[in-house]
């Protein structure tokens, strides 16, 4: 089923925007009913917990065990994959699909996409502007178009 929309998705690790148009050209407006947020403090307070000690094999020494994911990385990757499996559950709504985000996040949501999202994947645009108004939003998006 063509659609005939196009849609960009501008997010970073804790809030994303969704933003359509008509294509070839139309112009470019946010969708407000899709955007969310997630909760993510910073590292230092994801746990109250010590961190685990072991004992040193030839002394009595004791040392802390760092955790092997950051917790504030791990929700990172978690608001991707809840990214990714909403363009999943609405591919069927648009005809083609860009990605803003910061670099590290970007990756993650790539990584994330299932293979109907990743299909329509036309191009990413490595930038975070999800606090830029509209107009900024959108002169970017169409720079990208061109390229």
């Amino acid at each position: 089923m063509s659609t005939n929309i196009e849609w960009a998705l501008v997010a970073d690790g804790g809030r994303a925007r969704l933003f359509e148009r008509h294509l070839p050209a139309g112009p470019w407006r946010e969708r407000t009913d899709d955007e969310l947020e997630a909760t993510n403090p910073p590292s230092r307070e994801h746990g109250t917990d010590r961190l685990g000690r072991v004992h040193e094999s030839a002394t009595t020494a004791r040392h802390a065990v760092e955790p092997r994911t950051d917790p504030h990385r791990a929700a990172k990757t978690d608001f991707a994959t809840r990214l990714a499996t909403r363009l999943e559950g609405t591919a069927s709504s648009f005809e083609r699909l860009l990605l803003v985000a910061p670099p590290s996040f970007l990756g993650d949501l790539r990584a994330s996409l299932g293979e109907a999202t990743r299909r329509k994947l036309y191009g990413t645009l490595d930038k975070d502007l999800t606090h830029a108004p509209l107009a900024d939003v959108a002169a970017q998006l169409e720079a990208v178009r061109r390229a």
